[in-house]
This record gives structure tokens, C-alpha cells and sequence, in this order.
């Protein structure tokens, strides 16, 4: 009789151990014991369609940085993709990049993720219609030469068209070559090796510094 009793205090002891467990779990969602904290954190993280920043450290992007006046000098836009993050980015060829993998190319493993402001102005419709419009550039040429066409591209101008013409969005204005800081000896000695006597200064360009200081977004992560 005894060994029956206590063998239901047992039982009855583990159900509600078993049931406080559980309501724990329920109540507080970021318990390590649910093993899904990482993945929670990541989700919150980033949003479909930020824009990504960093420092590259090729010749061509110290150029870059020292004409623009700015830390950056390469840029992406950030896409979920079956669940797992991406930035898709023109670079040799455009492609896709695992988000991870996309920091580590970055000087110091440094970035800094925009938003637009009015986060409501980019809806599913629309972050599908970049995504659709994004296609056509996947694969394509890297251009080294900033020319505005679509033959080949470059990290700002795929970004600035994608929002600009999937959907509707202008980040920024386009301006001039002849508008950023061409004296630095670096700078002449990479154009000299681009287009030689002839450089197009009256083409229409958009930098990496234009989009990061656009009005319209946001800062919403910064690791410098």
C-alpha cells in the first residue's frame, strides 16, 4: 500500500514538473532550452529589402571612398529567401551572396544596415516585384566602367535601379562624375587605367555614399 502511494506522489510529482517546464517555455519564448533563440534574433534582425553598407579594400574602392568622401564603398540589398538571408549584390558576376559570407568580405567584418523611414511604403507586392525585377540582372557583368545601361552594373546603380523601377522609389539623385572629388592622385590613376585621355565626366552616376545618406532611410544597425 505504502509503495503505492509513493508511487503516485512520484507521478504526480513529474506531471508537474513536466507542466511547469512546459509553461515556461511557453511564457518565456527566448528560454535557451527552446533552441530557438538565434534563429528569433536573426528574423528580427533584418527585413526584406534593406540596403546593406561596407568597407572594400580594393584599389577601386579606395577610389571609390576617396571620390565619394565617404567610409563606404560597396552596398546590397538584403533578401529572404526560402527562409535564409542574402544580399544580392554587383559584384563579378551579380549574384546573390549569403548574408554571412557577404560581411566577412568587408573590411573588419564592419557594416551598417538602412531601412526606409516609412517602413509601410515597401509592402510584400512590392518587395515581390524587386525580387521579380532583380532576375534580370542576376549573372551579369560587373561594370567597372560606371556607364548608366543595363549591360553591365554596379553595387549602387543595382540598387538605385531596383528601388527606383520595381518599385517606384528614389532613393537618391543621380549626379555627374564631374561632381565628386577626381584630384586625388589614387582616383586619377584609376581613371587613367579605365578610359585613359577620355574620361565621360558628364555621365550620370550614383555612388555608395548617395544611398547611405539618403533622406529616406534609416539607420538600423551599425557596427563601426
Amino acid at each position: 500500500m505504502k509503495k503505492n502511494k509513493y508511487l503516485f506522489l512520484l507521478l504526480t510529482f513529474l506531471l508537474s514538473f513536466g507542466c511547469a517546464l512546459f509553461v515556461a517555455i511557453k511564457v518565456f519564448p527566448n528560454n535557451p532550452f527552446t533552441g530557438n533563440q538565434s534563429e528569433k534574433t536573426k528574423s528580427e534582425k533584418y527585413k526584406d529589402g534593406d540596403i546593406i553598407f561596407q568597407t572594400s579594400e580594393s584599389k577601386q574602392c579606395e577610389a571609390v571612398r576617396i571620390a565619394t568622401n565617404s567610409k563606404f564603398s560597396h552596398c546590397g540589398i538584403i533578401y529572404n529567401i526560402n527562409g535564409k538571408w542574402f544580399v544580392f549584390e554587383a559584384v563579378q558576376p551579380v549574384k546573390l551572396t549569403p548574408l554571412e559570407d557577404w560581411i566577412q568580405h568587408g573590411k573588419d567584418d564592419k557594416y551598417v544596415v538602412k531601412r526606409l523611414k516609412n517602413e509601410s511604403a515597401l509592402n510584400s507586392h512590392l518587395l515581390e516585384k524587386m525580387k521579380a525585377y532583380s532576375q534580370q540582372f542576376d549573372g551579369k557583368e560587373y561594370d567597372a566602367y560606371f556607364e548608366w545601361t543595363d549591360n553591365r552594373i554596379y553595387c549602387s546603380e543595382l540598387v538605385w535601379k531596383i528601388y527606383k523601377n520595381a518599385a517606384g522609389i528614389e532613393l537618391s539623385k543621380l549626379r555627374e562624375l564631374k561632381d565628386f572629388n577626381l584630384k586625388d592622385p589614387r582616383v586619377q590613376k584609376i581613371l587613367a587605367e579605365r578610359y585613359g585621355n577620355e574620361i565621360p565626366l558628364e555621365e550620370k552616376v550614383v555612388a555608395p555614399s548617395d544611398l547611405a545618406d539618403s533622406m529616406l532611410l534609416k539607420t538600423v544597425i551599425d557596427t563601426y
